[in-house]
């Protein structure tokens, strides 16, 4: 697989996450009105004026795809049976001395606690190790989001330290602890070590046959 590709597609059953498609532009756009007060508190928001920030959803797709040829961003939507469902991003990859990056990500309500967020961003753990043979990554989340810090720890992330009004969320300056992983921390890889280590409910089930029949693509 050639990872500067804007058709990487990663997978494991059900849950498929690959970059968006001008196609998607109606359930993204359901999925995140259905969304908005659940997801207001952790959204990033813009200090000032950005050109560079895509203002319509097609923008947002071809800026996605170009980052991704470019190597420098990955952001995936996460299809779970099917159905979009939310977004892991792997952003702010650099390479040289430095082979870092960072992953954000977010989920529908309706889904959310299935396990489908950790084993998404397990997938993109892996891809960035594996295939951009990244050294570290940082996950950054506000102290307040207890969910979002499960995952992380679910995931065998460390917590590093806090960053005091680090990202501008929902309008502010905002305070985030950041936890961290190594290439190497998990030799058998995260996605493995997650699944081998989970409990029943903390792994996404497996839906019934001929849910969902949302195209996600290959």
């Amino acid at each position: 697989m050639n990872p500067m590709r804007a058709d990487v597609v990663l997978a494991d059953g059900d849950i498929v996450l690959r970059l968006p498609r001008r196609r998607d532009a109606r359930a993204w756009g359901d999925v995140r009105v259905r969304n908005a007060s659940w997801l207001r508190p952790w959204d990033a928001t813009l200090p000032a004026p950005d050109p560079s920030v895509p203002t319509t959803f097609a923008a947002m797709v071809r800026y996605n795809h170009r980052e991704a040829r470019a190597g420098r961003m990955w952001s995936f939507s996460v299809f779970y049976s099917g159905r979009l469902v939310g977004q892991v991003t792997l952003g702010g990859v650099s390479y040289g001395s430095l082979r870092s990056g960072y992953v954000g990500y977010w989920i529908d309500e309706g889904v959310a606690g299935m396990g489908i967020i950790p084993t998404g961003v397990a997938l993109v753990s892996d891809f960035a190790f594996s295939s951009l043979r990244l050294h570290r990554l940082e996950i950054n989340v506000r102290p307040e989001n207890a969910p979002s810090s499960r995952v992380a720890e679910k995931l065998g992330f460390r917590l590093e330290g806090a960053r005091a009004a680090y990202l501008h969320i929902d309008g502010d300056w905002r305070d985030h602890v950041t936890y961290v992983l190594f290439g190497g921390d998990l030799p058998d890889g995260v996605l493995a070590t997650f699944l081998g280590s989970a409990t029943p409910s903390e792994r996404p089930p497996v839906p019934e046959k001929g849910d969902g029949s949302d195209d996600t693509g290959g």
